[in-house]
């Protein structure tokens, strides 16, 4: 897990402290199917959000979906239930 190269959350865009997000949950790294699929690197890729967009990705799905669904950035930000909490986030002051 690099730093980070900026300090702007990757989902509300507000400039607080990050936290690093695994897009494959640590949890499922040892499952069979992840380490079939997927080589270290690929199961360690991350990405850099503020506490209250990491929050909620993991308040909205459990691990296994975001294993499987939301293994991105990008699926992250098109998902209509993040969407709408990513929203919320950046209207907030702080963290």
């Amino acid at each position: 897990m690099a730093r980070p190269t900026t300090d702007q959350c990757q989902l509300c865009q507000r400039r607080v402290a990050l936290t690093f997000h695994h897009l494959i949950p640590r949890k499922m790294h040892r499952r069979t199917y992840f380490r079939k699929h997927f080589d270290r690197a690929q199961l360690n890729e991350g990405i850099w959000v503020c506490r209250r967009c990491h929050r909620g990705i993991h308040k909205l799905y459990d691990e296994m979906t975001l294993a499987k669904q939301f293994a991105s950035l990008t699926a992250l930000q098109n998902d209509p239930a993040m969407k709408k909490h990513i929203a919320w986030v950046a209207r907030q002051k702080g963290d």
